[in-house]
């Protein structure tokens, strides 16, 4: 078995006004190279990590298509909520429904051979930041702000950062302790470029994580964030448009 890993796929079957296409020509037919990459390397035995943003739907009904889409693709495929999927619902909800090669990780964790897999979405923090690796473009997208609301949601944000480092705590407390692999799932970075510590690495260390994949971030410069080993953790990103819409290696099982 291998492992995989990609994320921010952000499909748009159900969808298709929110195409990814908007936003520049390596975007162009995003969903075939996936696919294409997808069938060329991973096997009906293999895993694949999807840390988030899987969707443009709004609804879960809307949404299924892109996961129907995820599910006739070779692998067993472990997903978690991104700051985009607005139409991830209740887990019982979702249980009913899911795909049957999709499994979602909310505060549970998912065991797989002699791997063990946890996670949370995060959210925005001012630990660090990443504007100086990204090339702006305009999101046409985009909901138009004014400065009360942009003071409102700074405020917010903080408190939505502490709500998910316990929902980080509360999955990764479900981990298997005889597992020989311990890996973490976050849809934001979990740390800076530098690597220095931040509230979320102090987490994935206490609980003796391996590997954290993560996405989130697009319109990087070419190998400007390469991320790594720090301390006992290997930080790994994984947003599709960085890897060339194809999924990494993450390990042989």
């Amino acid at each position: 078995m291998t492992i995989w890993a990609i994320s921010d796929l952000h499909l748009a079957f159900g969808v298709p006004s929110k195409t990814m296409e908007v936003f520049g020509p390596e975007w162009k037919d995003y969903a075939q190279k996936i696919q294409t990459h997808w069938k060329s390397l991973i096997k009906p035995e293999d895993l694949v990590l999807i840390p988030g943003d899987l969707s443009w739907g709004m609804r879960l009904e809307e949404a299924l298509v892109d996961l129907q889409w995820i599910d006739d693709l070779p692998g067993t495929k472990v997903i978690i909520r991104g700051n985009h999927d607005y139409w991830w619902s209740s887990s019982s909800k979702m249980s009913k429904v899911m795909p049957p090669s999709i499994h979602f990780i909310t505060n549970n964790a998912f065991h797989w051979q002699d791997v063990t897999i946890g996670g949370a979405r995060l959210w925005d923090t001012p630990e660090y930041s990443f504007s100086n690796y990204i090339v702006f473009r305009e999101n046409p997208f985009a909901k138009v702000k004014s400065s009360e609301e942009l003071a409102a949601e700074k405020e917010g944000e903080e408190k939505i950062f502490q709500r998910e480092l316990e929902r980080l705590k509360l999955s990764l407390k479900e981990l298997s302790p005889k597992a020989s692999l311990r890996i973490a799932l976050t849809h934001y970075p979990p740390i800076g470029a530098n690597l220095e510590p931040s509230r979320a690495s102090q987490i994935l260390e206490e609980f003796r994580i391996d590997i954290c994949i993560f996405g989130h971030l697009h319109n990087i410069r070419a190998g400007s964030l390469p991320f790594g080993q720090a301390r006992s953790v290997k930080y790994l990103f994984t947003s599709c448009d960085y890897l060339g819409f194809q999924p990494l290696k993450i390990r042989n099982c």
